[in-house]
């Protein structure tokens, strides 16, 4: 490469359009207006009085202290303004996220700090490597499974909080059982203020979801936004009331309710994730052995939080008519990972309700994102004497009331309608995710390989017989294919008494491989040997090029089926 070429290459590297790709802030701040400025106030301030209860309720899922719900609150925020590509996303702690981060590393504060770094450096590789294809391989069906089955586990391990009731181990079916076995221990307090929270949340749900008529008037418009304020701020609101409830009761002495109790005051030190950590008895733990107690959690949380993350972009991009960089999106939560742990965060992703209230508030540039975690921060240093009279039992009314839509039962009758087979690896991964969330999302994916694999080596063959036998193929042919090929066309031709000649109508076939070509090639030897003929109708150029290269003995080949019967009656007459 000569110098002139070199600094071609290096002005492109640094140009300013470069730099737009690799930080998408440069794309919206330079027409960043007051009217963008108002609405991502607004937008980000609602959010973040959204963000703060679900935080301290996620860090409940996850096992850990509640001020590890705001310490993994607020990077997102800052991080994806730099490196987002949707203006709508938020990042932070979800329920799925908080739920597989408490199976892999059981309510362990060090390692889930330590499990944030190495799923930030996996998704940010990914990101680097473009590999974002590699979530394509995971299914509707076994994401539906999965989000079902975590729905399903993380409401039912509230239970226990609205009930008041204490050491129930997290192993699903054990859960199930001692919870049961535990409800005459239930405290009447934490029952009826759970119950009241529950029927509060909900009333607020239907309140946003079927608003009042507006008949053009003031005073509908202004009710309108009064009550969608006040539903969408219903976590809060809720939190607030129940802790002002606690406190009173604590004040005059009476320990009605179950609270969340000592939490540690101020903001997280800025410092590198611990990469040993202790057991109880004082035994050192190392590095490697941290690692290797992750197990396949290492790989599934990962997966599922870009997955998550990118199908929420995905899917308010289309509503708002605008495009994400998948692998730019990848960066942005690899990044927010390994950032978020040097200030004490376990793994998080993008909220789908949080990024929905903040396109319903009208934000206008990942901006709002940064007052939402302006928010969290300023809670963090001034409120969190405030959470010491949190009453457990609001926490989990949050969350059974966040997690509930998740548990969508009309997808199996979508399913039965239109493809039967897909239930497979759906019911798979639901059941299995009661035993392990890695087992389920494990076996989903390979259950769906399985079926994708079976597709691939059962290729349709549509047979019909006009005078010669046509065989219609209707995809690619790759291996898996090559032995059902073969056997289709000895049992339909070459076994026939007398033997039948074969037009292959390829239109469809966009794929062949060796193996194939191999297969054919012993097929043009036996239809030699049976004096029959064997040829090919419809042949894509590339896939010609591929039989051509080959030097198929006796190769015959047509543009259309009826060009290829026409030959073969003409060879009939001459014979």
């Amino acid at each position: 490469m000569d110098h002139d070429q070199r600094s071609e290459s290096w002005r492109r590297c640094c140009s300013y359009r470069t730099l737009k790709s690799w930080l998408p802030v440069f794309c919206w701040l330079p027409k960043y207006n007051l009217t963008h400025l108002k609405m991502d106030l607004l937008a980000g301030l609602t959010v973040g009085l959204t963000t703060v209860p679900q935080a301290l309720a996620y860090a409940e899922v996850a096992g850990l202290p509640v001020q590890y719900g705001l310490y993994s609150a607020f990077m997102g925020g800052f991080i994806y303004a730099l490196l987002g590509t949707s203006k709508d996303v938020t990042l932070g702690p979800t329920a799925i996220m908080s739920f597989l981060c408490s199976s892999v590393v059981g309510g362990q504060p060090h390692r889930a700090v330590l499990l944030s770094l190495l799923c930030g450096i996996i998704q940010a590789l990914m990101a680097l490597l473009r590999l974002g294809f590699l979530l394509d391989f995971i299914s509707y069906p076994v994401i539906k499974g999965f989000t079902c089955a975590a729905a399903v586990t993380i409401g039912f391990s509230q239970v226990k909080n609205i009930l008041g009731i204490h050491g129930v181990p997290q192993q699903f079916f054990l859960e199930i059982y001692y919870t049961f076995y535990r409800i005459p221990e239930a405290r009447v307090g934490d029952v009826v203020l759970g119950l009241v929270c529950l029927a509060v949340l909900v009333v607020f749900m239907l309140m946003k979801s079927h608003p009042t008529h507006n008949d053009g008037s003031t005073y509908s418009s202004v009710a309108r936004k009064l009550v969608w304020t006040v539903a969408t701020m219903r976590n809060a609101l809720v939190v607030v009331a129940a802790s002002l409830a606690a406190f009173s009761w604590e004040a005059y002495g009476h320990h009605v309710f179950t609270i969340t109790g000592h939490t540690s005051q101020g903001l997280p030190p800025f410092s590198p994730p611990p990469t040993s950590d202790t057991t109880p008895n004082g035994t050192a733990v190392p590095f490697g052995k941290i690692v290797e107690g992750f197990g396949g959690g290492l790989a599934v949380i990962p997966l599922m939080g870009l997955l998550e993350s990118i199908t929420i972009a995905k899917a308010f991009a289309s509503q708002n008519h605008y495009r994400i960089d998948t692998n730019q999106e990848l960066l942005a939560i690899g990044v927010t990972n390994v950032m978020g742990s040097f200030v004490s965060a376990y793994p998080v992703t993008g909220s789908f309700g949080r990024t929905a209230v903040n396109s319903q508030t009208g934000v206008c540039t990942p901006a709002g994102g940064i007052v939402t975690s302006v928010i969290v921060l300023l809670s963090l240093a001034f409120l969190m004497p405030a959470f010491y009279y949190i009453p457990k039992a609001s926490l989990a009314a949050v969350i059974i009331c966040a997690v509930a839509p998740m548990v969508d039962h009309r997808v199996v009758a979508k399913m039965w309608r239109t493809h039967k087979l897909d239930l497979l690896p759906f019911g798979v991964t639901f059941l299995l995710c009661f035993w392990e969330m890695q087992y389920g999302i494990m076996g989903g994916v390979t259950v769906s390989g399985a079926l994708l694999l079976y597709g691939m080596a059962r290729p349709k063959v549509k047979v019909s017989d006009d005078g010669v036998l046509v065989m219609e193929l209707s995809s690619g042919l790759s291996f898996p294919a090559a032995e059902y090929l073969s056997h289709i066309i000895h049992t339909q031709a070459l076994q026939e008494f007398p033997p039948r000649s074969v037009v292959l109508d390829c239109h469809h076939v966009s794929i062949i491989d060796y193996t194939v070509i191999n297969e054919l090639r012993d097929l043009q030897s036996q239809f030699r040997l049976q004096k029959v003929q064997l040829t090919f109708s419809g042949l894509q150029p590339s896939i010609l090029k591929a039989l051509l290269a080959a030097d198929l003995n006796g190769f015959r080949f047509t543009d259309s089926v009826e060009e290829a019967l026409q030959t073969e009656s003409v060879n009939l007459l001459s014979d």
